[in-house]
């Protein structure tokens, strides 16, 4: 591996932490990134980088870039859920008590964001023989359209993506989908009291004691089987009305051996209510464990897992390592905080991951 800028190195890592520090500071729950959004421009420009930007998503093309070489995508978030009320610090006050900053969105995942930013400048001064873009894209946290989905189309062919997330930088190399399904099961209103009807919310438990036992049949070393969890239901107007039509959600995490609408049709073919789900596109993703890429993160000591929350990775269809300084577990709970030794490993981290481009050339 080259030597490292160590001077370049730390100047750019402060920089981030200084720019963490703003988004913390500056709400963006998603679909309200606009402010964040100007923050990452404003930094980006400051470091001589030309950005653009789509609706609340930003990205910049390194300017080495040439279009016979393979691209490397670096992706975090920039958009956050709203803060809890068990929250016992202000979530947008960004404090610095020694090594640990408290705010909303600074463990998810505004550490890996900034890391990732550093990242792409470090690599403007000492090009790398791939092109490199980097995106900080909004409404992660919801799924939502307006984010990566609507970036994706207008980017350059993406050979590799790194998202950054929480993971304390180990690289998760699979990961869980998600596809959410609407069920109504119907039948026939009639009076309570008398033998009539055809009871709707029967044939809905009747279902789900179905669904509650059934086992996908493969199961994936990384990620485990797919998980099937009735989370919500709905029946009735009144004590004394047989229920004509029941309602019920079932949350399922595929695991990479399925497509989500292979899921769809098995559930369909289970049960006996109608089953619609809200989308098929936010599906489990895995990398090969002997992809360059991951050979490099085992050589500098970096642990590889199946990961099981979802991420934009779901919706990159091509190869992705989920990757970031921070801690998982952190993520969405009160007093959420990040380490400045943490974003520190971060961005050495990632630019000791690119720095070798002969362990990637391999791949492409």
């Amino acid at each position: 591996m080259p030597e490292l800028d160590e001077p370049l190195l730390t100047q750019l890592t402060n920089d981030a932490i200084e720019l963490l520090t703003q988004l913390i500071q500056t709400p963006s729950f998603s679909r309200q990134e606009d402010q964040t959004a100007a923050h990452i421009v404003r930094f980006l420009t400051f470091h001589g980088v030309r950005p653009e930007r789509n609706a609340h998503n930003v990205w910049a093309v390194s300017r080495h870039y040439d279009p016979q070489r393979p691209t490397v995508l670096l992706n975090s978030h920039h958009d956050t859920v709203q803060p809890g009320p068990s929250w016992t610090a202000d979530p947008f006050g960004a404090a610095l008590e020694g090594d640990k900053l408290t705010g909303l969105g600074s463990n998810d995942a505004g550490a890996a964001a900034v890391s990732l930013l550093a990242t792409f400048l470090y690599f403007e001064q000492h090009p790398p023989a791939f092109n490199l873009i980097c995106a900080i894209t909004a409404e992660e946290e919801i799924s939502g359209p307006n984010g990566i989905r609507r970036l994706l189309p207008l980017l350059p062919e993406i050979t590799l993506g790194l998202v950054g997330e929480p993971t304390q930088m180990d690289l998760a190399i699979a990961e869980k989908g998600l596809v959410v399904l609407d069920c109504t099961a119907h039948g026939r209103t009639g009076h309570a009291a008398r033998d009539e009807g055809d009871n709707a919310l029967y044939k809905a438990l009747d279902d789900i004691q179905r669904l509650r036992e059934f086992q996908f049949e493969r199961v994936s070393d990384l990620l485990g089987p797919v998980k099937l969890t009735v989370t919500q239901i709905e029946a009735g107007s009144q004590h004394n009305v047989v229920p004509d039509r029941c309602t019920f959600v079932v949350d399922v995490r595929t695991n990479e051996l399925y497509t989500n609408q292979e899921v769809v049709e098995i559930v369909r073919g289970l049960i006996g209510a109608d089953v619609v789900p809200r989308s098929t596109h936010l599906n489990s993703s895995r990398i090969a464990p002997n992809h360059p890429l991951v050979q490099r993160g085992l050589a500098l000591g970096r642990r590889t897992f199946g990961s099981v929350t979802l991420s934009d990775q779901s919706m990159m269809p091509f190869p992705t390592v989920k990757i970031g300084p921070g801690d998982s577990a952190r993520s969405h709970t009160p007093d959420e905080y990040v380490l400045l030794s943490e974003i520190r490993a971060g961005v050495r981290g990632y630019v000791e991951l690119l720095a070798s481009f002969e362990l990637l050339a391999d791949s492409y």
